[in-house]
């Protein structure tokens, strides 16, 4: 009976070691698998805002008309499917001075792929962009956050470059309260910070798919969306799409290296 509990106990705590090392190893901030860009320059008093999951309209439309009225750029990480069904959207998101990134083609697990799939994935979505816009994007994110290696090594091979963030997840898929969803971003907010909220739901096509209004409501992101850029705004903060973090990072480097 004592070996039986002992036992039991080891499989708890071995289950439970298991489950932290791949928190760890998947939480945005590690780079485990390879590189990604989970921030911006410490030292620079800007934010980028990130959206995923759509077009979806008309929710993404809202997030663009707050972004306009602004006069704030953001990055856009689109599925497939969605930028193809809503093309004129990308279009608006491109004039606007908006980042277009790859977020695949139908939100699918990529580390449950091999490499061939996963490049169908992006090059699809690539594609979808492309026609939209005229230009294709080196920007990705996995959907989920999730990665490991092999995904890594192959959006490299494709010329991406991976985008994680460093904000925790608002969770504004659920819908509530805007100003929930502005608080839960705005307390972790720092120099160089990464924001992401959605404005779709894994690039469903609520518009033409018989889905429950829940499940493509993102009125929540799109207040929250006016909430945060007043209140960083009111804290000074300047607003960059991931390119021009990333162009920002390496100014910052630079600089450090030709002071010391």
């Amino acid at each position: 009976m004592r070996r039986t509990a002992f036992g039991a106990v080891a499989l708890t705590v071995v289950a439970l070691l298991l489950f932290g090392a791949y928190e760890y190893a998947e939480s945005p901030a590690s780079q485990l698998f390879g590189a990604t860009v989970v921030s911006g320059p410490p030292d620079r008093h800007v934010v980028a805002l990130t959206f995923d999951d759509g077009p979806n309209p008309p929710y993404t439309n809202r997030i663009l008309d707050v972004l306009e009225r602004e006069h704030v750029r953001a990055t856009f990480f689109v599925v497939g499917r969605a930028a193809a069904a809503y093309p004129a959207i990308l279009r608006r998101e491109a004039r606007d001075g908006d980042a277009i990134g790859d977020h695949t083609w139908d939100h699918a697990h990529l580390i449950v792929m091999d490499p061939a799939q996963i490049a169908r994935s992006l090059e699809r979505t690539n594609d979808a962009i492309a026609r939209a816009t005229g230009t294709r994007t080196t920007l990705m994110r996995p959907p989920f956050g999730a990665r490991d290696w092999l995904v890594l090594a192959q959006a490299r091979r494709l010329g991406y470059t991976p985008v994680m963030w460093s904000v925790p997840l608002p969770r504004d898929w659920q819908n509530p309260p805007s100003q929930v969803v502005a608080q839960r971003v705005l307390r972790y907010v720092r120099n160089g910070s990464i924001i992401v909220l959605h404005d779709g739901n894994r690039g469903l096509l609520c518009g033409r798919a018989r889905v429950p209004a829940g499940d493509c409501d993102r009125s929540a992101a799109a207040g929250a969306t006016r909430l945060i850029v007043e209140a960083l705004k009111r804290r000074g903060y300047g607003f960059v799409t991931i390119p021009e973090l990333r162009a920002a990072q390496s100014e910052s480097q630079y600089s450090t290296n030709s002071s010391n």
